[in-house]
């Protein structure tokens, strides 16, 4: 996986030049990756205050527990391939005040990050708006990288997906179906007999297909039951093994027909039981394997021990 500029991986096409090489197209032994979620810089203070719709004026909290993210995940060895954030960077909406200064401080605490270690950014509700334009997604993408694009790791083809077009691309339809025939291409072109086999597909979206059950009803957290089992029923045939989503500021998810939907709790806000966090990857020949650790938990001790025993070639 090649380094990019500021070490933060931007899509400047929906392909990232540095990771479609050959290299990266083939299988080379297990890695492992980070998982993240929600830093969403403001929400705390917001959510105490009962304000969450106006607040956010505050984002302290947040910025050190990114940094303690950072530093827990710069001390590592081996360095994981890279770290992908799935959403929610910051609280304010687009266009709404504080958002320059939670986009700024976020960047700032996110270049501690060791530079041998790519960040992955995914877009969120609170990063487009619940019904992303044109204009949201355009500031995203200035800011951020492509909304959605795809890369290669040590033979695993990855997928990041905008869920917020999902979810609503009312307001942006050319968008969403420039999305939706992309995505068509991607899974397509994954389960080919012509184009190189990945030894797994990963997808990293937002807002989970579901919670725990792919029948469960719809709510705020998950996407609609229509929209869920179509994309269920393309991932399937595709082989996608697993999708890492955030959102819902608790772990969930569940395993069914063979693809693991995971739902990881935040770096900041917790809506749960769950404590501050990061989701620890392991990818070998035969699985994806991935346990959640508290930033105390991994700060301390590291990677757990069964995911280090899966990494030992």
């Amino acid at each position: 996986m090649a380094e990019s500029e500021d070490i933060f991986l931007r899509a400047k096409h929906r392909t990232f030049s540095g990771l479609t090489e050959d290299a990266e197209r083939e299988w080379t032994g297990p890695f492992y990756f980070i998982q993240a979620a929600d830093p969403q810089l403001g929400l705390m203070k917001a959510w105490r205050d009962g304000d969450c719709e106006g607040g956010g004026d505050e984002w302290g909290e947040e910025v050190e527990l990114t940094k303690q993210a950072v530093e827990a995940v710069n001390q590592l060895r081996p360095r994981p391939r890279f770290i992908v954030l799935c959403g929610d960077l910051v609280h304010a909406m687009p266009d709404t005040p504080f958002r320059e200064g939670q986009e700024r401080d976020l960047k700032a605490t996110l270049k501690g990050t060791d530079p041998s270690i790519p960040l992955v950014f995914v877009s969120g509700n609170h990063d487009l708006g619940n019904t992303p334009t044109p204009r949201t997604l355009e500031q995203y993408c200035g800011a951020w990288g492509n909304d959605y694009f795809s890369f290669w790791v040590g033979g695993v083809l990855c997928l990041v997906l905008n869920s917020q077009l999902f979810y609503d691309g009312s307001a942006c339809p050319q968008l969403k179906e420039a999305q939706e025939t992309w995505l068509e291409e991607q899974l397509s072109r994954a389960s080919s007999s012509t184009e190189p086999r990945p030894k797994h597909v990963l997808v990293f979206q937002h807002i989970p297909l579901y919670l725990k059950s792919p029948d469960e009803e719809e709510n705020y957290f998950n996407l609609q039951k229509g929209v869920r089992q179509n994309l269920l029923d393309r991932f399937k045939k595709a082989g996608v093994k697993a999708v890492f989503s955030g959102h819902y500021h608790r772990n969930a998810g569940g395993c069914h027909d063979g693809l693991d939907m995971v739902v990881s709790s935040a770096i900041g806000c917790q809506l749960g039981e769950d404590t501050h966090g990061l989701r620890v990857v392991a990818v070998t020949a035969d699985a994806i394997v991935h346990r959640y650790h508290s930033l105390d938990q991994l700060s301390a001790e590291g990677v757990s021990e069964d995911l280090r025993k899966l990494l030992q070639v």
